[in-house]
C-alpha cells in the first residue's frame, strides 16, 4: 500500500513545479505536431510515397504500441530503483526519441517499398520512445496531488506546453522555413524542421526529468510481493486494471476524440489551402492563433472542474466544441459561407476556430485528469497503485491520433482522387466539395459518440474523497 504521506499529499502544488512538470508536454506536443500536420504532406506529396501507405505505416506502429505501451506502463509501476518507478524512463528516452524525430524528417533516396518500411520502422521507434518518456511523466500527477481540481490544473499545464509548442512548430514551418517558392513542396524546409524538433524535444525532456527530480522522495513505491513476476501475473493484473468500468468508458471516449482529431489535424492544412484557399499569410496568422486558443484553455478546463465537475463539464464544454468544429464546412457545403476571397470569410473562420479549439483543449484537459481519480478507485479494490497502466493506455489513445486518425484522412485523400502537388485554386470543385463532404459528418459522428461513453464514467468529487478518506485509514490501521 501507498504510504500515509502519499495519500496526503492534497497540498497546493507550488507553481514552478507545475511548469516543471508540464513543460515536458512540449516534446509530446511537437511529436504530435509533425505526425498530425505535417507527415502526410511529407511522405505523401513531398517524398511521393503513396498517402494510403503513410497511413498503413503509423496503423502498424499503431499495432506495436497495443502491446508496448501497456507494458512500459506496468513496467514503471513496477520498477524499483534510487531514482523511483518514473524518472529512469524519462531520463533514458532523451536521445533515442529526439535521434529517431531527426532521422523521420530526413529520408534518403529509396523507391516506394523501401520508403515505406523507413518510415514504419521510425514510426515505430518514435512513438515506442515517446511512450517511454509521456507514460511515466503523465503518471506522476496522481503521484504529486491527490487534490481533484488541483489534477485538472495539473493536466492543464502539461496540454498547455503541448499544443503551445506543437503550434510555435507550425508558426517556424509558415513564417521561415516554407516561405521560399516551393513552399509546402520544400524538401530542406522539413529537415530542417527536424532538426529543430529533435532539439527541443531532448532539452523539454530533461528540463521536465530534471525539475521534477527533487519529488522522487515523495513519491509512491510499489508493493513488495512474494509472487514473482511472470508473463500471466503481468497480463492478470493489468486486465484487472483495465476492467475498471469508469476506465472502459473513458477508454473508448478518448479513441474516439483521438481519431477525430487526428482526421481534423491531417486535413488541416489541406482544407485550408484548398477548401477556403487562405493565403500563406493567413495561414501563418491562423497557426499563431493556436497559443491564444491554448491560453484560454488552459484558464477554463480548471475553471469549469470547480464550478460543476469533471464528467458535467467534459459533456457541456464538449457539445459546444463538436458542433461549433465542422460548422463552417457545413454551411459552405449547403452554400451559406462567404466565398473563397470575400474579405469575411477568414475573420470567421479564424473566430470560430479560435473559440472552438479553446474548448477543445479544455476538454482533454479534463477528461484526461479523470484518469487520475482511477487511480485511488483501482488501489482501493487491488492494493496497488497502477498509474502507469493508466496512463500508457491513454499514451496509447492519444497516439490513435496519428493512426487511424492520418489512415482516415489517407483513405479520404485516396478514395477522392485528391492530386498531389496541385497548386490552390487549380483542384476539380466537385474534389474539393467532396474533401467538405467527408471531413465535417465524420468528425460529428465521431465526437458525439465520444460524448456518450463519458456519459458512463462513474467517479465525481465526492467518490474521490471517499476512496482517499478509505486509503487513509487503511494505511492507518498498518
Amino acid at each position: 500500500m501507498a504510504t500515509a504521506a502519499s495519500v496526503d499529499a492534497s497540498e497546493k502544488m507550488p507553481v514552478w513545479l507545475k511548469l516543471a512538470h508540464g513543460s515536458g508536454a512540449a516534446a509530446f506536443g511537437i511529436k504530435n505536431n509533425g505526425f498530425d500536420y505535417f507527415l502526410l504532406i511529407f511522405y505523401g506529396t513531398v517524398i511521393g510515397l503513396e498517402p494510403s501507405l503513410v497511413g498503413l505505416a503509423i496503423l502498424i506502429a499503431l499495432v506495436f504500441d497495443a502491446v508496448s505501451d501497456p507494458l512500459v506502463g506496468y513496467w514503471s509501476d513496477n520498477l524499483q530503483s534510487r531514482w523511483g518507478r518514473r524518472h529512469p524512463f524519462m531520463y533514458a528516452a532523451a536521445i533515442p526519441v529526439a535521434l529517431s524525430y531527426f532521422l523521420l524528417w530526413n529520408p534518403p533516396e529509396m523507391g516506394q517499398t523501401s520508403l515505406f518500411l523507413y518510415l514504419t520502422s521510425l514510426a515505430i521507434l518514435i512513438r515506442t520512445f515517446i511512450t517511454f518518456y509521456e507514460t511515466p511523466s503523465s503518471a506522476l500527477i496522481p503521484e504529486l496531488t491527490t487534490d481533484y481540481e488541483e489534477r485538472t490544473s495539473l493536466q492543464s499545464y502539461r496540454l498547455f506546453f503541448g499544443w503551445t509548442f506543437g503550434a510555435l512548430m507550425s508558426v517556424i514551418m509558415f513564417g521561415a522555413l516554407l516561405t521560399g517558392p516551393q513552399g509546402l513542396l520544400d524538401r530542406d524546409a522539413y529537415a530542417t524542421y527536424g532538426m529543430i524538433g529533435s532539439a527541443l524535444i531532448f532539452i523539454f525532456v530533461m528540463i521536465s526529468a530534471v525539475g521534477t527530480h527533487s519529488r522522487i522522495s515523495h513519491l509512491h513505491r510499489p508493493v513488495t510481493r512474494s509472487e514473482r513476476y511472470s508473463v500471466g501475473r503481468i497480463f492478470r493484473e493489468m486486465i484487472e486494471t483495465l476492467s475498471e468500468k469508469s476506465f472502459i468508458a473513458l477508454f473508448f471516449a478518448t479513441v474516439l476524440f483521438a481519431i477525430a482529431t487526428g482526421l481534423a489535424a491531417s486535413l488541416n492544412y489541406l482544407l485550408l489551402t484548398y477548401f477556403w484557399e487562405f493565403s500563406s499569410y493567413q495561414i501563418f496568422l491562423w497557426t499563431c492563433t493556436v497559443v491564444l486558443s491554448a491560453l484560454f484553455g488552459f484558464l477554463l478546463a480548471p475553471w469549469a472542474t470547480r464550478k460543476i465537475g469533471k464528467k458535467p463539464a467534459v459533456i457541456v464544454l464538449g457539445l459546444l466544441a463538436f458542433t461549433i468544429q465542422p460548422a463552417p464546412v457545413l454551411l459552405r457545403l449547403v452554400g451559406i459561407m462567404p466565398e473563397n476571397g470575400d474579405p469575411l470569410l477568414f475573420p470567421i473562420v479564424l473566430g470560430v476556430n479560435v473559440i472552438d479549439l479553446a474548448l477543445i483543449i479544455a476538454v482533454q484537459a479534463v477528461s484526461f485528469s479523470m484518469i487520475a481519480d482511477l487511480v485511488e478507485a483501482n488501489q482501493v479494490k487491488t492494493g496497488r497503485r497502477s498509474e502507469g497502466v493508466y496512463y500508457a493506455a491513454m499514451t496509447f489513445t492519444r497516439k490513435t491520433t496519428q493512426g487511424l486518425g492520418v489512415l482516415a484522412a489517407g483513405l479520404i485523400l485516396s478514395g477522392i482522387g485528391f492530386p498531389e502537388g496541385a497548386d490552390p485554386g487549380t483542384v476539380d470543385t466537385d474534389t474539393i466539395w467532396k474533401l467538405g463532404a467527408f471531413y465535417a459528418p465524420s468528425l460529428l459522428v465521431l465526437y458525439l459518440s465520444a460524448l456518450f461513453f463519458v456519459t458512463r464514467y462513474k467517479i465525481d468529487k465526492r467518490g474521490h474523497e471517499e476512496n482517499l478518506r478509505r486509503l487513509r485509514e487503511s494505511a492507518a490501521a498498518q
